[in-house]
């Protein structure tokens, strides 16, 4: 388990939104959802820190984009960079494996929404699978 101690920071791409996050995270999930294919291009990967140990600057640049009523997808209004999720009323915030500046330190825990998948790739790691979404944890 991480120290609270540990620090991580990451941005958008063009720098105008960036973050802080303090503590530990949670591993990192590969979602294979339509709308997250849609918007990343492939599967999105993500890892999720509790709100209160997470400081942005640049909010006036970030823009959230509501696909569905249960969550909304955060990115920079400037770059397009797709950098959050959030589901109503969670306490923890995803934030994008590839938007830290050093992502050493995070480790790989599996797949979610899985029956999404499209058909062009396989999922070729032994990671846990699910059809749909995480049954321990909220994404």
């Amino acid at each position: 388990m991480e120290s609270r101690d540990v620090e991580r920071t990451g941005h958008c791409l063009c720098g105008a939104v960036r973050f802080r996050t303090r503590g530990p995270v949670r591993g990192v999930i590969a979602c294979h959802c339509t709308q997250c294919r849609r918007q990343s291009g492939h599967f999105y990967a993500a890892t999720s820190v509790a709100d209160d140990c997470l400081s942005i600057d640049g909010e006036d640049l970030l823009v959230w984009f509501r696909a569905s009523p249960e969550a909304a997808r955060g990115f920079c209004g400037n770059c397009g960079s797709i950098l959050f999720w959030k589901s109503n009323g969670s306490a923890t915030t995803s934030i994008g494996a590839g938007a830290f500046d050093d992502p050493n330190g995070l480790t790989f825990a599996g797949h979610i929404f899985c029956d999404d998948k499209a058909a062009y790739y396989e999922i070729g790691d032994d990671a846990p699978n699910h059809g749909q979404g995480w049954p321990e944890e909220p994404v």
